[in-house]
């Protein structure tokens, strides 16, 4: 059942089970779905029934989540793309799950053709700062380093429905755009390979010629290509902490808008919906409506749904418009 909703022009948002919602949409009719699965109880984030994070097993958890990959390959339109975000879980016996190549088996046997990896890489000092993991600590290395392991990284996993696509994705103007997400630490990081950051700016941003021609579409797309995306901004977040309660069995940590912003960005045309089942405090469907697109979010968690309400108040705000696929400020 649907507890509570918001359907706007923009975008259509729900405090239901995200099978319950899923479930009425019709075939084919989704350009993009992107989302973080519950991370096989890796976190709890709420002590209700139909809660994917409250499975007993990582088995039960699969088995429920199978039936919602089989219901977003069906709604996805063919040829079009849906983003999972995903990490390796680590379980009670201390060993590491592949829960990537979970997925990724799941996606497979309903017709999502797995295509890329991005790797999202996290500075280890602020991961054992903000999860307080063990094998991050210092003082093991002194005292017995086969206690140590590696920050884990996040994955996004790219999925393509069977399928020809019969709308491209176009970037007419390439990605001169999004430079405008104030995403400057990597230019400022290599001055010696690119120059001052604000001179290649000033020189491309404006250049009137070729668009395929411009420089800083093209060392933006030489970023976002990359295999490891290390200039996520792991604090580029929506405010999340007033959802938080009791039954959040930890500091759960919303997923990075530089992240949603570059699928949507890369992977929608203007006007196209996107979907996600974990809406969260609605981040991705934030990023959706500010990015000229629309979107369906649905969120179990009462708390979570009201603070994505008042996120999204502030979404048609973040950009002035969109015209022809460019941003205008």
């Amino acid at each position: 059942m649907v507890k509570d909703q918001k359907i706007t022009n923009d975008y259509a948002i729900y405090n239901s089970d995200c099978m319950y919602v899923v479930n009425t949409l019709p075939d084919s009719s989704i350009d993009f779905s992107v989302y973080s699965p519950p991370f096989a109880g890796l976190y709890n984030y709420s002590s209700h029934e139909n809660d994917f994070s409250n499975c007993e097993t990582k088995e039960q958890f699969i088995e429920q989540y199978e039936f919602l990959v089989k219901e977003l390959s069906r709604v996805t339109k063919p040829g079009r793309i849906n983003a999972v975000h995903v990490t390796d879980v680590h379980t009670n016996t201390g060993r590491l799950w592949d829960f990537p190549g979970e997925v990724i088996r799941l996606h497979e046997k309903y017709g999502m053709q797995y295509h890329n990896r991005i790797t999202i890489w996290k500075e280890p000092l602020k991961v054992r700062m903000r999860t307080m993991v063990q094998s991050l600590m210092h003082k093991f290395i002194v005292e017995d380093a086969t206690k140590c392991f590696t920050a884990m990284p996040d994955y996004v996993l790219i999925f393509k429905k069977s399928g020809e696509n019969e709308t491209p994705v176009i970037h007419p103007n390439g990605l001169n755009d999004f430079e405008y997400f104030g995403e400057t630490p990597f230019l400022e990081t290599h001055k010696e390979t690119y120059g001052n950051y604000k001179d290649f700016r000033k020189k491309w941003e404006f250049f009137d010629g070729d668009k395929r021609e411009n420089k800083l579409s093209h060392l933006t797309w030489q970023r976002y290509a990359s295999s490891v995306w290390d200039d996520v901004r792991i604090d580029n977040v929506l405010p999340f902490k007033d959802s938080r309660e009791e039954d959040d069995e930890k500091h759960v940590h919303p997923l990075q808008l530089d992240v949603i912003d570059r699928l949507i960005y890369l992977y929608t045309n203007p006007g196209e919906t996107v979907l996600t089942p974990f809406m969260g405090v609605g981040s991705e469907v934030y990023s959706a409506v500010s990015l000229g697109r629309k979107a369906i979010g649905i969120e179990l968690k009462e708390s979570y749904f009201k603070q994505s309400i008042l996120n999204m108040n502030t979404a048609e705000k973040r950009f002035k418009k969109i015209v022809n696929g460019t941003l205008e400020f």
